[in-house]
């Protein structure tokens, strides 16, 4: 066994954790962001009858 399979790269699972700790943080903003402003169905815009002129 070589002393390369113990290595671990740092900047890699530090990059890893940044980005857990980030999307984490994300999900709890949309989460805030859907209760105080929940996104409804789609609503379709009505087909107004063009204006006459």
């Amino acid at each position: 066994m070589s002393q390369d399979d113990k290595l671990i790269d740092l900047s890699a699972e530090r990059a890893k954790r940044v980005h857990d700790l980030n999307e984490k943080r994300l999900n709890e903003v949309r989460q805030a962001f859907e209760q105080a402003m929940p996104l409804g169905k789609a609503k379709k815009k009505p087909k107004n009858k063009p204006k006459k002129r």
